[in-house]
């Protein structure tokens, strides 16, 4: 950012003290930023030999360049640049070019070095993992296992913090959903691998009992390569990863074909389309062929598959013609062509939401009391072997119904990293439903057995704990679908011709021009920075229908759509756009202020003065939003400086914003900590905490990747030994 300044800096013939001082600033912040980024590159690279000298010279380059860049604008105290004999980036421009291109060049070269080692790092920690797991598979007196099992807990809560920074630092949302399923697996195949190891020492010839720990080490096994897998972005014998491709994606991208026919007639063939809407109706067999489809939906499916192919003829018809002429008439029918199998797509993909979702929440409502489970722990305990097997083939049946369950929400889920958490939940039955069996199997065949009866109920909180994260999963699929999650919210709240405006002016609708943006951009990109620490604080809520987080998230979605207007991106074209859209976000600001006084109200703590003083804080702040987006103004001059003072007061909203959400949050989590810190909760959130208080998902809940758990499982080692 600062390079780009420098670099854009224009020439002028007048220059006044505070440019210069401007520029020296700016170059001295290069330079100490520089001098504290290479000071980490040169403690990696005396770390680590092997890469060493590769570091040490990347590490000078850099150097040297910030030096050359502090050099060059060294212009404060030069009165008259150009006369004096000392060179500055008046004097030579390219000189700062060729300074910028080297430290952006070593700079880089410093940060490849870095990753390849922390990517070393990751895969030492896993074969030291790997190498203690082979020594507990093989371990035969308990003494023995507590010793290497207290040393494989080590091992995996330094692989746990070398994965999380990983997971962290991963710019793809797919990999990164992808590391989280990972590690959410050996999250809770290290307490399984605990208790399956120790049931297995104390009944060392029981078969299930070796199965059911069999089971465990496999899955870890896999869990590791996987992370390796992300880690590296490689995959055994260098195949590709093969995904499913879901019906939402398919329509999308059917879709994103059909629509492109209005710009280009030509740019793809008529089998092309054909195949890709046949791929998307083979898809469709999954909802038709499953057994625990509604006789209404699959007929609804069947129809709208066949009509789909239908109004694709029809489209293919008319696009053929108007490639051979192109009269007024021919375009027409294509664009009515182009929406009706749109409106067909939309209608199949509706449909099949509807199908998925529908089956979910029966399910997920039916299974959420345990009854199966309830009954295994019952009859194990009690050594019922016909029981147990009765109730093992009704726990597989369940099995079934929540792995189809899966695959059909994988369909609909609508991004991929929800279609990951959709593949790796149907991973969790699969394999769970069996270890739970073995678990049973093993308990009914040693009912006095207590390790037998702690490992039975291990697996089978595991198994809760995924129809848990199910319940959220489908909440967010459900919000992707009506556009209250996935990527980034953009409010549609903005005057259409003929409707919501009919008090309005007729105003001449006024882009920024190029100028204009570049004038703007730093207050844009201020405001941008701010959503994604707005997004930050919002999502450490649990409870995500809280009216405050709500509100917060509203906010930070109308500020982004304004921050792309000023790159003249988004869906705000003209300033008229942009000031309905100021006037929006502040009535959304006072709905939010409104909310944290009637919170404040609860209030028992120190705190609570000061929530109320941010909150009319934000009231006045809100209010003079309103007064500038409102204000008439004439002249493009005048105009530009109302679309200043409204995206610089947007600015000062959302920086308030980010002070205020960790505010709440924290005073909600004492209340749950049971401090006291609130009254009884009111009307306004009393539905809203009632519902998903303790769900979290299964990202988030594998961020922290367990380690306080791997930790309690070490220190508890010494209880184990003393039995």
């Amino acid at each position: 950012s600062q390079i780009t300044t420098l670099i854009n800096h224009k020439d002028k013939p007048k220059r006044s003290d505070k440019t210069l001082q401007a520029i020296q600033r700016v170059g001295q912040a290069v330079n100490l930023a520089v001098g504290r980024f290479v000071t980490v590159g040169e403690a990696i690279a005396n770390e680590n030999h092997e890469l060493k000298e590769e570091m040490s010279v990347a590490c000078i380059e850099a150097r040297r360049a910030g030096e050359t860049i502090a050099q060059l604008t060294d212009v404060a105290s030069l009165d008259h640049p150009e006369s004096d004999s000392h060179i500055t980036i008046f004097t030579d421009k390219t000189g700062v070019v060729k300074a910028a291109r080297l430290l952006l060049s070593s700079v880089t070269k410093v940060l490849v070095l870095a990753d390849r080692i922390v990517i070393k790092q990751i895969i030492t920690s896993r074969n030291k993992v790997l190498a203690t797991m082979e020594q507990l598979e093989k371990v035969s007196s308990f003494q023995e296992f507590v010793q290497i099992f207290s040393q494989f807990g080590n091992e995996m809560v330094e692989f746990a913090h070398l994965t999380g920074d990983r997971q962290n630092d991963l710019k793809d949302e797919k990999k990164k959903a992808r590391m989280a399923a990972s590690r959410a697996v050996l999250e809770k195949c290290t307490m399984m691998l605990l208790t399956a190891s120790k049931t297995c020492l104390r009944h060392p010839d029981c078969e299930s009992a070796r199965i059911n720990k069999d089971g465990v080490f496999h899955r870890m096994r896999l869990a590791l390569e996987q992370v390796i897998e992300i880690v590296t972005d490689s995959r055994p014998n260098g195949e590709n990863e093969m995904v499913p491709i879901s019906i939402y994606s398919g329509i999308k991208e059917f879709k994103n074909k059909v629509e492109g026919l209005r710009e280009n007639l030509y740019f793809l063939s008529k089998e092309n389309l054909s195949t890709m809407l046949e791929v998307i109706l083979e898809h469709t067999e999954d909802f038709t062929d499953s057994a625990y489809t509604s006789h209404e939906h699959r007929e609804h499916i069947l129809e709208l598959s066949k009509q789909a192919k239908m109004e694709l003829e029809q489209l293919v018809s008319v696009w053929m013609q108007a490639q051979n002429q192109k009269t007024k008439d021919l375009m027409e029918d294509l664009e009515v062509a182009i929406l009706k199998t749109c409106q067909c797509m939309n209608e199949l993909k509706r449909e099949v939401h509807s199908a998925a979702t529908s089956l979910a929440a029966d399910l997920l409502k039916y299974h959420m009391d345990h009854m199966v489970l309830k009954a295994l722990k019952i009859t194990g305990v009690e050594g019922n072997l016909e029981a147990v097997a009765e109730y093992t083939c009704k726990l597989s049946e369940q099995k079934e119904q929540l792995v189809e369950m899966c695959r059909l929400l994988r369909h609909v889920s609508g991004t991929e990293p929800l279609e990951i958490t959709c593949i790796h939940a149907e991973d969790t039955f699969q394999v769970t439903g069996p270890q739970i069996i073995s678990a049973a199997e093993t308990l009914a065949l040693h009912p006095s057995s207590k390790i037998a009866k702690e490992n039975l109920e291990v697996f089978c909180e595991a198994w809760e704990s995924q129809l848990s994260d199910m319940s959220m999963l489908l909440r967010e699929i459900n919000d992707v679908f009506e556009g209250r999650r996935g990527e980034k919210r953009v409010y549609l709240s903005l005057p259409r011709p003929g409707k919501h405006n009919a008090n309005l002016k007729a105003l001449k609708p006024v882009k920024l021009d190029t100028e204009e943006q570049a004038k703007i951009a730093k207050l844009g990109l201020e405001l941008h920075l701010l959503t994604s620490d707005v997004d930050s604080e919002t999502e450490k809520w649990e409870d995500q229908e809280n009216e405050i987080v709500q509100h917060g998230q509203g906010m930070s979605s109308m500020a982004y759509s304004m921050y792309l207007f000023t790159r003249g991106e988004g869906l705000l074209k003209t300033t008229q756009d942009l000031f309905h859209q100021a006037e929006i976000f502040a009535t959304e600001g006072t709905k939010l202020a409104s909310a944290l006084h009637a919170f404040s109200d609860q209030v028992h703590d120190d705190d609570k003065p000061l929530l109320r003083l941010e909150a009319e804080k934000l009231i006045s702040m809100c209010k003079q939003l309103q007064i500038t987006a409102k204000a008439s103004v004439q002249g493009k001059s005048a105009t530009f400086t109302k679309v200043d003072a409204c995206i610089l007061k947007t600015r000062n909203v959302m920086t308030l914003l980010c002070q205020l959400l960790p505010l709440c949050c924290k005073l909600l989590r004492k209340n749950k900590a049971g401090n006291g810190c609130l009254k009884p909760a009111p009307p306004w959130r009393e539905d809203r905490m009632r519902t998903g208080t303790n769900a979290h998902t299964p990202e988030r809940r594998a961020e922290t990747f367990g380690i306080k758990s791997l930790e309690n499982h070490v220190t508890n080692m010494t209880f184990l030994e003393s039995k």
